[in-house]
């Protein structure tokens, strides 16, 4: 039984889903969708990743525009720029890439995006309707797990799904997902994290296991139990000296230590990594819909 998740061939699923009702949605309204990205600073895996969105914008038929600003943009001019943003019309998700330098504030930055064009999900708005229960944009990654065990048929309701992690990012979001009192979700859900004087003991009780704690293959096959399905979303580099790169990437989960134990498993990379940028193209054709109403 083929026991991998694949994220990249879920996600090329889900891009042509999003290709094809955006050229209904444009050919309807007219609406190219928009997405504005901003880099502050010459962080160069900001810039890897912010390309990486550009040119899926492209290939999907979307508008997007890059904004490069220097190290030393103050707060009020990156406040003035997504100000600017929010009043275009042709611009219809907003994205500051993180990290941004010391001296801006990420939650005065987020804040300050309209919720409505909040794409990545992390607005105080949108946290608080995605905690209510009330359609939002979602954050990208936890999104696409939820993608990903709907289309590998996972289901949820009355499992026990353990969350290794509480970031903003992706395990508090993940959590709140899971529990929904919705058809793909109605899991009973236990959140777990550094604080935990026995990881293991919670983690043997998952039905499901979201490892999204970053720190490199700590969950091993005595960690788990039989037929768990597990999410691998922990993007680790590891020192490998016999590889042209000197690193290898692997997730949280000792992928070759719990194979054989599990029922089904998202690798890394090639798991959950190829979902986020996916989600992201999703949220932006939605936002482009909801304020083309």
């Amino acid at each position: 039984m083929e026991k991998i998740i694949d994220g990249k061939i879920i996600s090329q699923n889900i891009r042509e889903e999003i290709f094809s009702k955006a050229s209904a949605f444009k050919a309807s309204t007219g609406i190219i969708p928009g997405l504005a990205l901003m880099i502050v600073g010459n962080d160069p895996a900001s810039e890897v990743y912010v390309g990486m969105k550009a040119k899926t914008c492209e290939k999907l038929g979307f508008y997007s525009l890059i904004e490069r600003l220097p190290e030393t943009t103050s707060q009020e001019q990156v406040l003035a720029m997504i100000d600017e943003w929010n009043n275009r019309p042709d611009i219809h998700g907003i994205l500051v890439q993180m990290p941004l330098p010391k001296h801006v504030s990420d939650m005065e930055v987020i804040k300050r995006i309209n919720p409505d064009k909040d794409v990545d999900g992390f607005h105080p708005v949108n946290v608080g309707k995605l905690v209510a229960g009330i359609p939002c944009l979602q954050a990208c990654t936890p999104a696409g797990i939820m993608e990903l065990l709907k289309r590998s048929n996972v289901s949820l309701k009355g499992k026990h799904a353990v969350v290794l992690g509480r970031s903003n990012i992706v395990g508090k979001p993940i959590a709140n997902l899971l529990y929904q009192k919705n058809k793909d979700a109605n899991a009973i859900v236990t959140i777990c994290h550094t604080a935990a004087p026995d990881i293991a003991y919670y983690t043997r009780q998952a039905d499901v296991l979201i490892a999204a704690a970053g720190a490199a293959e700590i969950i091993k096959r005595d960690m788990i139990k039989e037929g768990v399905v597990i999410i691998d979303v922990g993007t680790n580099r590891v020192e490998a000296p016999d590889t042209e790169k000197g690193y290898r990437l692997t997730g949280d989960v000792d992928f070759n230590d719990v194979y054989d134990k599990v029922s089904l498993i998202t690798p890394v990379p090639g798991g959950v990594g190829p979902m986020t940028i996916t989600m992201l193209m999703y949220n932006t054709l939605e936002a482009a819909i909801m304020q083309s109403r």
